[in-house]
């Protein structure tokens, strides 16, 4: 089977067979893999006068590089995205909070079937307001910020492998 230097390919091993490496951003000598060098450059890292390096796709997913319509614009080596984020109030869609409640005095102390009320004594609930009554504002306290602001994974369902790239094989031309 023929291959590309410097193609990429997902193994389902744990190792490089002959000929090929992990995709683990290892540091290589240009002395030793000078072809290889000249189609990676120094995109990967490394200095360019001794060396160079693999691209790391440890824990990555791989994505074409350039523009597509309606895509942000991304240049060969480039490394992007987070593997956790934590939702902002901006980030959320426009909602609300809207609580149903009687203006009138309370007629009941237990809330079954009923809504919050005026207080009236010691009840706190009434029948439910005819549909279209209009809203009240409720004490500051009533509706407070809950949550902890943790960061949380944001991970599609993956399954880990191993890139490996030829180390030796057919010299790609460009036509």
């Amino acid at each position: 089977m023929d291959y590309y230097l410097g193609e990429i390919r997902l193994f389902a091993g744990s190792f490089a067979p002959a000929g090929w490496h992990l995709c683990d951003g290892t540091t290589l000598n240009i002395s030793a893999y000078d072809a290889l060098y000249s189609l990676l450059g120094t995109i990967y890292g490394g200095d360019g006068q001794t060396t160079f390096k693999l691209p790391d796709l440890r824990s990555r997913v791989p994505v074409g590089q350039g523009t597509g319509l309606g895509l942000t614009s991304r240049s060969l080596g480039q490394q992007f995205g987070v593997a956790q984020v934590s939702l902002t109030t901006n980030q959320m869609p426009i909602h609300s909070h809207g609580l149903v409640a009687s203006t009138s005095l309370a007629t009941a102390a237990q809330a079954t079937g009923l809504v919050p009320a005026q207080n009236g004594s010691d009840l706190f609930y009434a029948p439910q307001p005819v549909a279209g009554a209009n809203p009240q504002t409720m004490a500051p306290a009533s509706v407070t910020v809950a949550g902890n602001n943790l960061p949380h994974d944001n991970i599609m369902p993956s399954m880990a492998m191993n890139y490996i790239i030829a180390l030796q094989g057919i010299y790609p031309s460009r036509n």
